[in-house]
């Protein structure tokens, strides 16, 4: 099974941490989303994040009424939802598998996070896109890497793709950008 896991794109957060917070997508560059469209192809099943950004994504990728999954939607961060990015609390310098175990107040940790989404990945059963978020990316990513996974950088519409062989994962890119 190929699955396919674009980030939605680029989020109308005025420079804030959106995670649960449910902001627009730009969805003004129509040519990557061409790009993008074309390099997708068309998998079996497309399923986004209920998020309206991934929802907006997929509807200018010309899938307009794809099924969606609450395990999908990004990171609750709890009591930093919101917050201008210079105004998050510096961890300093905790490892990977701490930091993967951190939960911001009222919110939840990556490993959280990626149970449910590991839940729905496992779920599926035929070539897939989703349409979701930088965490979530990471989240599958981890399905091979572990917590490392944490150190992937995952641009707006960008494209990641992974195969699974029974319950044996790979990753065959990470991060691709149109063209």
């Amino acid at each position: 099974m190929k699955l396919l896991i674009l980030r939605h794109a680029p989020a109308l957060n005025h420079g804030r941490l959106a995670g649960r917070t449910d902001v627009e997508a730009d969805c003004s560059d129509q040519a990557a989303f061409a790009r993008m469209r074309a390099r997708i192809g068309d998998p079996d099943q497309v399923i986004t994040s209920p998020a309206l950004r991934c929802r907006q994504t997929a509807r200018m990728l010309g899938f307009p009424a794809p099924h969606s999954d609450e395990r999908l939607w990004e990171q609750d961060y709890g009591a930093w939802e919101g917050l201008p990015f210079e105004s998050l609390p510096d961890l300093g310098p905790l490892p990977v598998s701490e930091l993967a175990d951190y939960r911001p107040e009222t919110g939840e940790s990556f490993h959280d996070m990626a149970a449910r989404a590991h839940e729905a990945i496992r779920d599926l059963t035929c070539d897939s896109l989703l349409i979701a978020h930088a965490g979530t990316v990471r989240a599958a990513l981890a399905l091979v890497v572990g917590p490392q996974a944490l150190s992937f950088s995952v641009a707006p519409l960008s494209l990641t793709v992974l195969r699974r062989t029974g319950d044996l994962w790979s990753v065959e890119a990470v991060n691709v950008t149109a063209p």
